[in-house]
């Protein structure tokens, strides 16, 4: 087992084209554990996401972000990605020419992870039997011509395959039919535990109902105004995210 980490976020502040998005965000989330990031529309849920993986979109104007003791802000994105950062995209980005083989492997590569061809392989088709991936993926182009649910298990393979200590998940339910997201969320599941964290970005609690996350945070206006348990996902299903917001502005933020 790796050493476990956290992910340590304070009063971060985020902007992009000098329009504030992130106004003070507070976040933990330690490895071996699965968190929610829920809120509406615009409240700044994927901002987060790719401030953390280093997209030079988005401006760090205030505050802190470290993983395992180092500062995220000061790392580039490859550098972030070797210490255990991976970002299941929302709408992830086909790539022509590259097969899942090939970016798989040399993702691997990159990581200090390379492993024999055939161990490599076995290792693959175990993985992509456990998402219900056809074998003819192995020579797909990444993401090109994919169906939304196919982009999504493609993810998730690679994210089977990298194995990181924190894995970032932006709205990886978006657009999956029943079936699809419990495939997808079970994969996530067989993957959590000691050595990978889970933030699972999202809008709706459909995942969480597979997932059962540790804590359930809403983000909303660019801060994190409550915190709580898996029940709080219940109660934004049961009643929507206007009544929760409206008591968490009115009353100190907290669980």
């Amino acid at each position: 087992m790796t050493d476990q980490a956290t992910l340590a976020v304070r009063d971060l502040r985020v902007e992009v084209e000098s329009k504030p998005i992130l106004r003070g965000v507070d976040l933990d989330v330690a490895q071996g554990e699965i968190h929610a990031l829920m809120g509406p529309n615009g409240s700044g849920k994927s901002t987060l996401a790719y401030t953390l993986m280093g997209h030079p979109k988005y401006v760090v104007t205030g505050g802190s972000a470290s993983f395992d003791g180092r500062d995220l802000l000061a790392l580039t994105p490859d550098e972030r990605a070797r210490l255990g950062l991976f970002l299941c995209f929302q709408y992830p980005t086909a790539i022509p020419g590259v097969t899942t083989v090939n970016f798989l492997r040399a993702a691997l590569r990159s990581l200090g992870k390379e492993m024999k061809a055939r161990e490599f392989l076995n290792r693959l088709k175990e993985e992509m039997d456990e998402l219900r991936i056809d074998e003819s993926f192995r020579s797909r182009y990444i993401n090109d011509g994919f169906s939304g649910g196919e982009k999504k298990r493609s993810e998730i393979l690679q994210l089977a395959m990298l194995r990181p200590r924190l894995a970032i998940l932006d709205e990886t339910d978006s657009g999956l039919d029943v079936d699809a997201l419990r495939t997808v969320a079970e994969g996530v599941m067989r993957l959590a535990g000691p050595d990978m964290g889970v933030l699972v970005i999202t809008h709706y609690p459909r995942i969480l109902e597979y997932l059962r996350p540790d804590a359930v945070h809403v983000l909303h206006q660019g801060r994190v105004v409550t915190s709580g348990g898996y029940e709080l996902a219940q109660r934004i299903e049961r009643d929507g995210y206007e009544p929760i917001i409206g008591t968490a502005v009115a009353e100190p933020a907290g669980v």
